[in-house]
């Protein structure tokens, strides 16, 4: 039920981490998103942020002397925001969704220590099963990937 009370888009500090940590089963180090921004039901839409720090996990590995967020982690970021979205709608709660697709997929530009990834995700359909998403992540204004994102949710006891 919409209260006419509020705006139908909520910006600002829509969710901290806590409160995403109540909508979704990620935590660190695998947590993504830092919080969310934007919150648009009306239009099906939300915005995540995700800072990237010279200490995540990742730049070990990925390449040492030339830290550069791995584009399946970007994609992971920008299908936790999915997630969040999903988790606000009516009958969804703690269902737990899985990846069914991640099509159309671009990676246009590099994510570095010190980048914020502006998470935005735009969904196409929610069922009761099956959604799917147009994402993308953007840098300053670039766009950094995007593509399309689908998922599954199982039935209940597949995933205990």
């Amino acid at each position: 039920m919409t209260d006419p009370a509020l705006p139908p888009a909520t910006q600002g500090i829509v969710h901290t981490t806590r409160e995403i940590e109540a909508l979704i089963p990620h935590r660190w180090p695998f947590l993504l998103v830092d919080r969310i921004v934007e919150y648009d039901p009306e239009n099906k839409r939300i915005v995540g942020i995700k800072a990237v720090t010279a200490t995540e996990w990742f730049f070990q590995g990925h390449f040492p002397g030339m830290p550069v967020m791995p584009g399946v982690l970007q994609i992971e970021a920008l299908a936790q925001t999915m997630a969040c979205y999903v988790a606000k709608q009516p009958g969804f709660g703690d269902r737990i969704g899985l990846f069914a697709g991640i099509d159309e997929v671009r990676f246009k530009r590099v994510v570095s220590p010190g980048d914020t990834l502006r998470l935005e995700v735009v969904m196409e359909k929610l069922g009761s099963r099956f959604g799917k998403g147009r994402a993308v992540a953007t840098v300053d204004g670039q766009v950094a990937c995007e593509g399309l994102l689908s998922f599954v949710i199982p039935p209940a006891g597949v995933l205990r």
